[in-house]
Parts: structure tokens; C-alpha cells; sequence
């Protein structure tokens, strides 16, 4: 069962983004894709409450994103990990890898999530931008994208007012 909580009340999110890994879902009664991620960010920007992700636009998630003013990010206890894992290795294209994976799809609202997770944070949309390397400040940073980390585009960050935040009671 959840309960909504105050932002406030999220804990670190350091060790959730970072550490325990989130799944950025979106999608609407009929179709939904998920995708695992490591990188985002959860502050204040407009005087709004946000969190920002980074996705590549050869995700099958992105065209979730891009075709949805909403998405969720759903963090979980270490015993799902190997879930995250799978559904960040496999493609809502070859599969139904929600479906093939041990965690429960709640649909409602164009908000999925996902009824194993310890908190849910429901997002929308406000702002996207394309990433360009030419304004990498930290030449670190292009190992990600011409380098031994490329695996794939330049990402697309959204920025999305939280609207509410859910914990599992």
C-alpha cells in the first residue's frame, strides 16, 4: 500500500539514483515501456520541485517520453536488483520484458509504476534539451560518448515537476 509523503522525506538521493538504481517508466493504459537508470538528479529549479533524467534517444523508453507528458521513477530494496538489472539489458522492442520480469505493472492515470517499489516519484514534464558535446566544460566527459563508455547517442534531458511522491507503507 502507498502513501503519499512530503518531498522532503525522500532520503538521499545519492545513494537512490546512484546507488540503488531507479526505473524510469512512462506510457498510458494501453502501451508502457520501463528502462533502468543510474543518472538523474532530484532538486529545485523555476521554484518548482524537480527531477531530471537523461535518456538516449535509442532507448525504446525515449519514445515513451517523448510521447507522454508524464513518466514515473520507481526505486526499490536490494532484493529487486536483479529485475533492474534485467530490464535495463533488454528491449521493450524484442519483448514484453515487464512482463517478463518478477515485478507487477500498475497502470493509472498515464502515471505507471510499479507495486513492488519502496517510493514512487510521479513526474511531468517541462523542460527537454538535446545534449551537445561542443559545451562540455570536463573533456572527461566525452569517454561517454567517443570513447570506451559509448554505448550509444547523445542523451536527452527532460526536467519534470514532481507532483507527488508515494512510499510503500
Amino acid at each position: 500500500m502507498f502513501k503519499k509523503i512530503e518531498i522532503s522525506k525522500i532520503g538521499n538521493v545519492f545513494d537512490l539514483i546512484g546507488k540503488d538504481w531507479m526505473l524510469i517508466t512512462a506510457g498510458d493504459e494501453k502501451k508502457v515501456n520501463t528502462m533502468t537508470a543510474a543518472w538523474g538528479t532530484l532538486g529545485v529549479m523555476w521554484n518548482k520541485n524537480v527531477a531530471m533524467i537523461a535518456v538516449r534517444p535509442e532507448r525504446y523508453t525515449y519514445e515513451f517520453i517523448e510521447e507522454n507528458e508524464y513518466f514515473t521513477l520507481s526505486f526499490f530494496d536490494e532484493k529487486y536488483k536483479k529485475d533492474l538489472v534485467y530490464l535495463g539489458t533488454k528491449s521493450g522492442r524484442d519483448e514484453d520484458k515487464i512482463e517478463n520480469s518478477n515485478l507487477n505493472l500498475v497502470k493509472g492515470e498515464n502515471l505507471p509504476y510499479f507495486q513492488e517499489a519502496k517510493l514512487i516519484i510521479k513526474c511531468k514534464k517541462i523542460f527537454r534539451s538535446e545534449i551537445g558535446k561542443e559545451n562540455f566544460l570536463d573533456n572527461n566527459i566525452n569517454s561517454w560518448y567517443d570513447g570506451p563508455n559509448d554505448i550509444g547517442g547523445e542523451h536527452i534531458f527532460y526536467m519534470a515537476e514532481i507532483i507527488e511522491v508515494l512510499e510503500c507503507r
